[in-house]
């Protein structure tokens, strides 16, 4: 007799895992947060080193027993949180030497059809993380024809939104769409065909609802802002993004706050929002992650590395990521 597996019994691969070790030189010991915990595969690997203590965070309470398991293991060198990594102010009470965020969508949540992630699914329209106020299925049947456009063409980057948000109005008005393949179904007859395209027609679609329902800008700029702020000199953030917002996010608060960060023009004052200093001089690189490690791992050939390095000045608010991102944070606060 065939049984489903969990979520939990799918094999779990960690982005980039040998270049996270390297950069975050757990060798020497101190406090490592791990944002991000998922399958647990950071953690795991950092408290192997003699002197690290690992506080790990998730929002999503499908990977508890995970964090229980690496509890009774390492004792007094663990800690997890279920909680928002926006949050981490609310967690930390003394600075950290190293933080790190894997972003985006995990292979447990994927892998729970019942979650309405994937494509294949024919369960409800939920796509929350967990600690989320909406579902999926609550902003396709509530948000107006106008709303749904812009969420999908902003946070999806999709040029089709007009007419896929025309066809869920119109596709709502005769009858509630509560099911994933559902959604498909209008995304698909909405897309124009393109046998060109590599990408399944409701990526991004999908994306853009994830990202609404999660508050994932919003949770990214706030927990990047609260990283820096609880994060030693010379202490290291390091951040896994796999699309473009996530990516123009990090690299602008890495950039534009450093100590080798370009103004506009010589001739221009500095903007006085932007004079504080957070990073030692950032190196604009972006790691990826190796052949053989796509390979293994297809889901991580879109993944991009960046990490910062805190400078020992005074933290100040970055006021201009909020103003930078605005449109993103104004979208996500859209009352479903």
């Amino acid at each position: 007799m065939n049984t489903l597996k969990s979520s939990l019994e799918f094999p779990h691969f960690p982005v980039m895992l040998n270049e996270i070790i390297e950069i975050s030189s757990p060798s020497k010991g101190g406090l490592f947060v791990d944002c991000t915990f998922g399958g647990g595969n950071y953690s795991k690997a950092l408290l192997q080193f003699n002197k690290t203590k690992v506080i790990a965070i998730d929002r999503d309470k499908a990977v508890n027993s995970i964090a229980k398991n690496l509890k009774k293991k390492f004792r007094e060198k663990f800690n997890f949180y279920q909680e928002k990594f926006s949050h981490l102010d609310k967690i930390l009470n003394k600075k950290g030497d190293v933080i790190i965020f894997d972003l985006g969508l995990s292979s447990i949540q994927l892998n729970d059809l019942k979650r309405g992630f994937s494509f294949k699914s024919k369960d409800k329209l939920d796509m929350s993380m967990g600690l989320s106020m909406n579902s999926a299925q609550e902003a396709i049947n509530n948000l107006t024809e106008t709303q749904l456009k812009l969420i999908i063409k902003i946070l999806g980057e999709e040029k089709e939104a007009s007419i896929i948000a025309k066809n869920i109005v119109k596709a709502r008005s005769e009858k509630k769409i509560t099911r994933v393949d559902e959604l498909v179904k209008i995304i698909e007859k909405s897309k124009k065909k393109n046998f060109y395209d590599k990408i399944n027609p409701s990526t991004k679609t999908f994306q853009a609802l994830r990202i609404f329902v999660n508050k994932e800008i919003s949770e990214l700029i706030s927990g990047i802002i609260n990283a820096t702020k609880f994060l030693k000199p010379g202490g290291k953030i390091l951040i896994v993004s796999f699309h473009s917002i996530e990516d123009k996010i990090v690299k602008y608060l890495f950039s534009n706050f450093s100590k080798n960060r370009s103004k506009p023009s010589r001739y221009l004052p500095d903007d006085i929002n932007n004079t504080n200093v957070l990073f030692e001089k950032y190196i604009n690189k972006i790691i990826r992650p190796s052949k053989r490690e796509i390979d293994k791992n297809n889901p991580s050939r879109s993944a991009k590395l960046r990490f910062a390095i805190r400078s020992d000045d005074p933290f100040v608010y970055p006021v201009n990521l909020i103003k930078k991102f605005k449109i993103y944070l104004d979208l996500e606060a859209t009352n479903v």
